[in-house]
């Protein structure tokens, strides 16, 4: 079969399908017009006529089927329409049928040439005393299939073997190799470490966005069982970076979508380093959502895996933060330990993460939990000497992530406060107002509000620093909300605290 042009985008097809509708195409015209453009085959153009998913039709293909019918999933239909290429399968007529009726489309017009030259000589007798259809008729009932013909003896024998045969083809091939999984899995390790220091965080999403998109497109088809294990474990850490990022962004629903997806690749991984750093972004969510109880079970759920890496110490920074926002100090305290005890076990075993950057708790990571802890706990002298261990170690990291650095000012500013010394607030704040508005996600704007909260309600609130300091942190927010509003098509980012 000779090769096709890759098809369009969704948003390609969106606008041609939108076009076409306008100026009243019927479903025939828009189908041909994406096989023309897109050079799709006839059973996709017709989905994408409808402007329907692989999923969305396969739900629908299973609601008109019912209990009775040949039921179908994604992947299924998806090799419904690539046969008769090797990574296709060949779709039976009563499955044809149903698709003509879901399509509103003719059995002719879902089969082309090649289609023909590969369909079994009975099914093409069988197309050929079906009556031609009128399109503006409803399509014909599911044909019945084929009366079973009892095979006996040798032709028993030698359609069982064939049937081996044909398997043993589709299980052979595969459609990516070794060099194309790692690949991706050094994309995902590339956009870790760019998403924390990136001056374009749009940029890192985007390609995240589509390096992720990729990967499940390749999942869809088939792979031997080693390289599909992989691809799963690559699509996990993807789609758990696209929840963080999309959390910075302050999309909490959207970011939930993407948290669940990773769960779900980390179960077909079967691999406890990505079901660890699943949980630590699903502590992260619902830390940032208000949730302190679930992100405190999400944290301890993940450090049950015992993974390698970095991933248990923050885990334990996550309880740590969550127990210190509802005032339990004595278990915040208890859970900084462990992760201090963490910390050290890693770098005597000299253990590195498999992703790093993004996923990964050194040692300025967590100062910057720790710093909080204490601040919470009514410790500034502690508070503060947490935040100057973790900018100092920050200072020699090779990846420096602006959003800890942000919010390990924002600590040094409230340890201030609290120790009464209004005159070294905005002097710590400094660095986070120079960032440019854009890198003021949404944890660090919740930072910058937090400490306003705290700056009204002290003995400052009413004084003129109380003031400066109340108009200097509205500015701030307003800056960063207008700037990530102005971002499209999704705004804002860049924080790793978590």
């Amino acid at each position: 079969m000779p090769p096709r042009p890759k098809p369009g985008s969704k948003s390609d097809r969106d606008v041609l399908r939108t076009e076409l509708l306008a100026i009243g195409a019927p479903l025939t015209t828009i189908a041909a017009e994406m096989r023309a453009r897109f050079g799709c085959r006839p059973r996709e153009a017709w989905r994408h006529a409808h402007g329907w998913t692989l999923q969305e039709a396969a739900d629908r293909f299973n609601n008109v089927v019912g209990a009775a019918g040949p039921a179908t999933d994604a992947s299924l239909l998806g090799k419904w329409e690539r046969w008769p290429a090797s990574t296709g399968r060949r779709v039976t007529l009563p499955a044809l049928t149903v698709l003509a009726e879901l399509y509103g489309a003719s059995l002719d017009d879902l089969l082309d040439l090649e289609d023909r030259r590969a369909l079994p000589e009975s099914d093409l007798r069988l197309l050929r005393h079906q009556a031609p259809s009128d399109p503006d008729v409803a399509a014909p009932a599911p044909l019945p299939p084929p009366p079973d013909v009892p095979l006996t003896g040798t032709e028993l024998i030698r359609t069982a073997a064939d049937e081996s045969a044909e398997w043993l083809q589709w299980a052979e091939v595969a459609n990516c190799g070794p060099v194309s999984v790692e690949q991706y899995a050094a994309d995902a390790r590339g956009f870790a470490a760019d998403y924390l220091m990136a001056e374009d965080p749009l940029l890192i999403f985007g390609k995240t966005r589509a390096s992720l998109v990729r990967v499940w497109e390749l999942l869809y088809g088939h792979q031997n069982l080693e390289q599909r294990q992989k691809l799963f474990t690559t699509a996990g850490y993807l789609a758990a970076m696209m929840a963080w990022m999309t959390s910075d962004l302050g999309h909490k629903r959207q970011a939930e979508t993407h948290a669940r997806a990773a769960m779900v690749a980390a179960e077909m991984a079967a691999d406890p380093g990505l079901h660890a750093w699943v949980a630590a972004t699903r502590s992260k969510l619902a830390f940032w959502d208000g949730q302190f109880r679930a992100a405190i079970q999400h944290a301890e759920h993940g450090a049950v895996f015992q993974a390698s890496g970095t991933v248990t110490v923050l885990l334990h920074c996550q309880a740590a933060d969550a127990w210190a926002e509802v005032g339990a100090r004595s278990q915040a305290k208890a859970a900084l330990g462990r992760a201090e005890d963490a910390a050290a076990l890693d770098l005597s075993s000299v253990i590195h993460d498999e992703v790093a950057g993004l996923f990964s708790c050194p040692a300025g990571r967590l100062a910057n939990y720790g710093a909080a802890v204490h601040l919470r706990a009514g410790s500034p002298a502690q508070a503060l000497a947490y935040a100057d261990r973790g900018l100092a170690a920050l200072k020699r990291q090779a990846v420096r992530p602006l959003g800890t650095v942000a919010q390990l000012h924002i600590t040094r500013a409230g340890a201030h406060l609290l120790a009464d010394e209004p005159d070294g607030i905005l002097e710590a704040l400094s660095p986070v107002l120079a960032l440019p508005a854009e890198h003021r996600t949404a944890p660090v704007r919740q930072r910058l509000r937090d400490l306003a909260r705290d700056a009204a309600g002290s003995p400052m609130g009413d004084s003129a620093a109380g003031r400066r300091l109340q108009d200097v942190v509205e500015t701030a927010v307003r800056e960063a909300a207008l700037a990530l509003s102005l971002s499209a098509p999704t705004d804002g980012w860049i924080s790793d605290h978590d």
